[in-house]
């Protein structure tokens, strides 16, 4: 119920679920296009990336078979008679059809902007392409959109993070393997207030890929224009929920989303509903020493300094006049427990602190300070502070390796 309320101030529940039921079949699992962070009235959305022919066919054919021979997503489809068109022309019509209807749901959410994390072009499986990507469509059919190409390593290559003791500093992916053929791609516009050298994007290591791609993210949910971003790798379980998690963290630090929750709180809700709810399969993960999920947490200690800061741009300017720190903080406070939304548009309009990536310290904190507690700190020692008790609730929950020695101090 508290989802559905939140969803009805932004979309029309109904409508979101017709243009959902029709579009599941375009993308890899039917893991369909999801809104899943509401930020300044943007929609931050997470998929799979696109199906195939073999799985659209395999997918449709299954579902007609066992819905008692109706398919919703195909309800307004015209009889393609295989007499009357070439098996060429069917699969285009039926490539038109199902990522017409992704299309519908991408524009109704108001994405702009799809990221796309893959390191390849097209997923290949026994000499057959299992999955598609939308700056591969022959079509052109996202051509409207704003594609960008940022490959990053699959689940696999955090066996070597593991196999390191769990350093990810100067591990970096092999680029020259047969299979690794997406290069980056990032329109120059959205690159030029970065300051980074993205031709150097293969020379990075690991701990500098994932710092910079989260940089690229806030900058993009930071922009003017009203647009959304979508968020995929191939399957939607390992990469994906990597860089959601890290950013609903990220904007959650700084004051700009789910403002009444405590750091225990923010990382059941990550944990729970980035990661398990869209099926993360830790169990199996584990079993190969793919510690991607543990990565995700280990990293909060290199995003604490204001280059990932979403409100670096509005410190203390921001206050309402009249007001000081303290007395927005002891509202805050007053007011805490009352917002049912899962974003808010409230900043912490916070005086600047020095801080760097990967100053994290290590000194045990008491995990029962509440957020409104913090608020006397500046902005980014408070940052520093929220993310700190995040990863030490994480110790504590002894969902870190048990012969883990990067977070000695937290357990």
């Amino acid at each position: 119920m508290f989802l559905i309320s939140w969803f009805e101030s932004t979309v029309q529940v109904g409508k979101l679920q017709d243009l959902i039921n029709r579009s599941k079949m375009a993308r890899c699992r039917g893991r369909f296009v999801c809104p899943v962070i509401l930020y300044k009235g943007k929609h931050i959305c997470r998929s799979a990336t696109l199906a195939g022919w073999g799985e659209l066919y395999g997918r449709t054919g299954y579902n007609y078979i066992f819905s008692g021979g109706s398919d919703d997503a195909w309800a307004d489809a015209e009889d393609i008679s295989e007499e009357d068109s070439a098996l060429r022309n069917a699969d285009s019509q039926l490539f038109d059809k199902v990522r017409g209807h992704d299309i519908k749901l991408l524009r109704y959410l108001s994405v702009r902007y799809i990221c796309d994390l893959m390191v390849e072009n097209k997923k290949v499986k026994f000499g057959l392409n299992v999955t598609s990507s939308e700056k591969v469509d022959k079509a052109q059919r996202y051509a409207d959109f704003t594609l960008l190409s940022i490959p990053y390593p699959g689940c696999e290559f955090f066996k070597e993070y593991k196999d390191r003791d769990y350093t990810a500093e100067g591990l970096i992916f092999n680029w020259k393997q047969d299979y690794v053929d997406a290069p980056l791609s990032i329109p120059v516009s959205l690159t030029q207030s970065l300051n980074i050298d993205w031709s150097e994007y293969q020379s990075w290591d690991l701990v500098q890929q994932t710092q910079n791609y989260l940089k690229l993210l806030i900058s993009i949910i930071n922009s003017d224009d009203d647009s959304g971003l979508l968020v995929h790798c191939i399957s939607g379980w390992d990469r994906t929920p990597l860089f959601i998690s890290l950013l609903r963290l990220s904007l959650w630090a700084d004051g700009l989303i789910h403002v009444s929750l405590e750091p225990s709180e923010i990382l059941y809700l990550t944990v729970a509903y980035d990661w398990f709810l869209f099926g993360h399969m830790l169990v199996d993960r584990l079993s190969k020493g793919e510690e991607i999920f543990f990565f995700c947490f280990n990293f909060l200690k290199h995003i604490t300094s204001e280059e990932f800061s979403a409100v670096k741009s509005q410190r203390r300017k921001s206050l309402p006049p009249g007001f000081t720190l303290e007395e927005i903080c002891m509202l805050k406070q007053r007011d805490r427990g009352s917002t049912t939304s899962l974003s808010s548009d409230f900043s912490l309009g916070m005086e600047s602190s020095p801080g760097a990536a990967g100053s994290f310290t290590y000194e045990a904190v008491d995990p029962s300070p509440s957020r409104s507690a913090l608020c006397g700190m500046g902005s980014l020692k408070q940052r520093e502070a929220l993310l700190q008790l995040v990863l030490q609730n994480f110790c504590t929950k002894n969902w870190r390796p048990p012969h883990c020695q990067a977070l000695r101090g937290y357990s």
